[in-house]
């Protein structure tokens, strides 16, 4: 056999669309290594959550490891949970640092690292916009995300308005991802009333589209609605296609993020937009490897007889899609909400059980 020809990065889809579109890569995860590789790809941010930074300090425990059992003789006093956020936050920064360069290129648009607040503070709006503050410090490139739910888009304005740059997360549709831009737009005009100095932000609006796949699809089954094959598929894209031409639309000062990814449109149909799309790095591995071509797809409507069949058939999809489809005071009780941020928690307590092993050795 012969080696397969090498192959040339500058030919392959991610490459193409971030030298070609306005939309912009970034890394669905905080590991260094993954981080570097998609850089060359073309990503130009990252965005990391507790299931994701768990994820990434178990596939280098022989790194970070020994660091939390240095961290807890630096900390003789500091408990599990505390010491598993010291680890999350020194990963954080030090891919901050991958992305100082593009940073400093984009005037702050972009070179963003986003820390996810404490889904434990998920009810404590004064809570989370403090922690909120401190992560904004850590590095002059951090982003932070905090939840789209009632509480969380009180603290999203407040944060913004002291200076926070914000990355809406436990968001899926196209009334939360409204709410939070309004939020943003609020605490960006009392920044302006107070005399405070401008500066580009660089804030997004998460949609995580594939867990909003996710959670429609277990609607359906749970009710035994038969839907054709493939529709569901589309319902994450659809929201984020309508919420991009609606914050295109009203101006707002931030852009729609595409997250959680389950099928490569959720890359493919959102090509041409200012937007973002934060892949995994596996896929964009797939999306090289299977090079999806690369073609202008933002304003290309969602079939409409797809849009009308699972407005007709699924409600929960009307509330996702439609932009009063929710009120903020509904947000908590959404499926997809529920169900995330219970995954956002368990994360959390594997974290504290993992730094607890290291602590604690079982005998």
């Amino acid at each position: 056999m012969t080696d397969a020809p090498a192959i040339d990065a500058e030919t392959l889809p991610l490459r193409i669309a971030a030298d070609t579109t306005p939309t912009s890569l970034w890394n669905d995860s905080a590991d260094l290594q993954q981080l570097a590789r998609s850089i060359e790809f073309g990503a130009v941010g990252a965005t990391c959550n507790p299931v994701i930074a768990l994820a990434a300090i178990k596939s280098d425990l022989a790194t970070w490891g020994p660091r939390i059992a240095r961290l807890a003789e630096e900390h003789p006093t500091a408990g599990e949970s505390e010491l598993g956020w010291m680890v999350v936050e020194e990963l954080s920064v030090q891919a901050a640092r991958l992305l100082e360069p593009e940073f400093r290129r984009s005037g702050g648009r972009n070179g963003r690292l986003s820390i996810q607040t404490d889904p434990r503070l998920h009810r404590d709006e004064a809570a989370l916009v403090e922690q909120a503050v401190r992560f904004s410090g850590l590095a002059e490139n951090i982003i932070v995300k905090i939840p789209a739910t009632a509480v969380g888009i009180r603290a999203i304005e407040e944060a913004t308005f002291r200076g926070v740059s914000i990355n809406a997360t436990v968001s899926f549709t196209v009334p939360q991802a409204l709410a939070v831009a309004e939020a943003i737009e609020r605490g960006l005009d009392r920044r302006t009333a107070a005399g405070f100095p401008e500066h580009e932000f660089g804030s997004v609006v998460t949609i995580m589209g594939g867990r909003l796949d996710d959670w429609l699809k277990a609607w359906v089954e749970k009710h035994r609605v038969l839907i054709e094959p493939g529709h569901l598929e589309w319902a994450g894209v659809a929201a984020l296609k309508r919420a991009h031409a609606l914050f295109v639309e009203r101006g707002y000062r931030s852009r729609v993020l595409s997250a959680a990814f389950r099928n490569h449109m959720q890359w493919s149909e959102l090509l041409g937009g200012d937007l973002v799309v934060s892949p995994p790095f596996e896929w964009q591995e797939r999306i090289n490897k299977n090079r999806i071509p690369v073609e202008n797809r933002i304003d290309r409507p969602v079939d409409p007889h797809i849009i009308e069949t699972l407005l007709t058939k699924v409600p929960e999809f009307r509330r996702a899609y439609e932009p009063d489809g929710m009120t903020v005071e509904e947000f908590g009780d959404f499926g997809a909400t529920r169900r995330t941020l219970r995954q956002f928690l368990e994360a959390d307590a594997a974290l504290d059980a993992l730094v607890r092993d290291i602590l604690v050795p079982a005998p």
